[in-house]
């Protein structure tokens, strides 16, 4: 995630706990990589962004060539490295808005339940359609805060608690923004949350 992101002190406050945090999206966390699964196989080069504690990371690495998953929190990197993973599984700590590699060097890029609480997501999204290859696939499942008004004191509570999310789209809202920044939607679904609706999103790389 971006650098200076105000976010960053209360992930790494909350890194050693996050796991006990979202023990209860388990569920939803098992739908969403069987969902990801679905569009990887072992040729794959994937990259991962945000990928916090691993939780994404460790389900799809066994299904692709080598997983490359980034957060821009060193605390939670240092999370996920203490859980056995795969030897496909490699972690590291990147600015999703600067990233180290090439273009075209990637067939998938992940990024889940993370555009919303990050500043600027079109820097982020600019640089995953950078190193996607021209047939690549983004993967973005993202948290709709604006499509059920009941959701909002919940994400109120965590704001007090130092957390911020900066867009709070709903499903239109959403698949609009992507398209504006280079992608066309490919796919989508709604999944449920005990934190918000979740509209799992695939998209490809426009031309131009």
């Amino acid at each position: 995630m971006e650098t200076g992101n105000g976010n960053k002190q209360f992930w790494s406050r909350w890194s050693g706990r996050y796991d006990w945090f979202m023990r209860g999206n388990e569920p939803l966390y098992e739908e969403m990589a069987a969902r990801i699964k679905t569009r990887l196989d072992r040729r794959m080069n994937v990259l991962e962004l945000a990928c916090g504690t691993g939780a994404i990371s460790q389900r799809i690495a066994g299904s692709v060539r080598d997983l490359e998953a980034t957060d821009y929190a060193p605390e939670m990197i240092c999370e996920a490295k203490k859980k056995p993973h795969s030897a496909r599984l490699h972690y590291s700590v990147q600015d999703a808005t600067d990233l180290p590699y090439g273009p075209e060097t990637f067939d998938v890029v992940v990024i889940a339940n993370a555009l919303h609480i990050i500043p600027k997501p079109e820097k982020v999204l600019h640089e995953a359609r950078r190193v996607l290859k021209k047939d690549g696939l983004l993967i973005a499942p993202t948290f709709v805060h604006g499509e059920r008004v009941g959701f909002r004191p919940r994400i109120r509570m965590l704001e007090l608690a130092g957390f911020q999310a900066y867009h709070k789209w709903d499903v239109q809202g959403f698949e609009e923004f992507v398209s504006r920044c280079g992608f066309a939607a490919a796919g989508k679904r709604m999944m449920g949350s005990k934190i918000a609706p979740l509209c799992y999103l695939e998209a490809r790389p426009t031309d131009g």
